[in-house]
């Protein structure tokens, strides 16, 4: 479909610089920025999160950032609703805008629209409940990999709500989550450009070990200390709190607790650029490529998306 309004998506793994490049095109093409980070929802975690710092969140009019509480049920559905709401607000006054994160699953929902997937029976979903508290997650992801091979290798994996999520799909409608994807979806009133930001491997984990000890510098765990005690919340089952609620527990050391947030955010690096590559039409730059080079090949992007 045709459209006068085009939405530059940035993506790319963690540490890798999405939000200063968000920032300078927003800067050129005079937009706002949608972030679309569902960790960044969250208005009690800041320092583990990345949140962009003051003089970045002022230099442009960022959305969807500490808008929320970790006490509120906010699920990637909802997040689709109220972005393309704000979209359709802000294509008003410039037919471009930008939209930024590393959540690959609210990406796609946004761009192409949430999949269907069939009700399934609670009982199914207290079972892997029960299941994730005596066995653990080690034993739910190695039922998804057999079950659904390809969901294994996309999601999320160390987010057990995702894990869980797919299980009770695969069981309850008997093949595989992964089925349920990739259908007609409705059409969006925007064209899309979307870019993603890579390096060498050897150095996204270089960038995401830096942010980990500058976190810690920062006071992450004195900011994880301070939610300790909602450490069951949906919200909290994440990389750079997870392990320090172990810490808290005295289950590991803190040493031990900084080197498995290195790890698991180095994992999740993997996995989000696993996501990001499958779609062939992301336009991929190196880090340090110049913002000038960027803003030509998106523009000429926008333009051909146009006619």
């Amino acid at each position: 479909m045709t459209s006068n309004n085009s939405l530059i998506t940035i993506v790319g793994p963690t540490a890798i610089g999405k939000t200063a490049l968000s920032i300078q095109l927003a800067k050129h093409f005079k937009a706002n920025i949608i972030s679309c980070d569902s960790r960044q929802f969250y208005k009690e975690m800041t320092i583990g999160t990345a949140v962009p710092e003051t003089d970045e969140l002022s230099a442009v009019k960022h959305h969807f950032i500490q808008n929320r509480s970790i006490f509120d049920d906010y699920n990637v559905g909802e997040f689709e609703r109220d972005a393309l709401s704000k979209l359709g607000e802000l294509f008003k006054e410039n037919p471009i805008q930008i939209m930024v994160g590393g959540s690959g699953l609210y990406v796609d929902a946004v761009l192409k629209g949430l999949d269907y997937f069939p009700e399934v029976d609670p009982e199914i979903r207290d079972k892997l409940n029960q299941e994730l508290e005596t066995k653990g997650l080690l034993y739910l992801q190695e039922k998804l990999k057999k079950l659904d091979l390809e969901t294994y290798n996309t999601i999320e994996i160390e987010n057990h709500k995702r894990v869980t999520r797919a299980l009770e799909v695969c069981i309850g409608s008997g093949i595989p989550y992964s089925t349920f994807k990739n259908k007609t979806k409705a059409p969006r009133n925007f064209n899309i450009i979307k870019i993603g930001l890579n390096a060498d491997r050897e150095i996204i984990y270089s960038r995401i070990n830096q942010r980990v000890d500058i976190m810690i510098k920062n006071g992450l765990i004195e900011e994880a200390s301070e939610i300790y005690q909602h450490k069951k919340l949906n919200a909290l089952q994440t990389v750079g709190y997870r392990e320090l609620f172990s810490y808290f527990d005295k289950k590991i050391s803190k040493e031990f607790a900084i080197s498995e947030i290195k790890k698991n955010t180095r994992r999740f690096a993997k996995r989000q650029l696993t996501w990001f590559k499958k779609d062939e039409n992301t336009l991929w730059f190196n880090y340090l490529t110049d913002i000038h080079t960027i803003i030509t090949k998106v523009s000429d992007k926008i333009n051909i998306a146009k006619r």
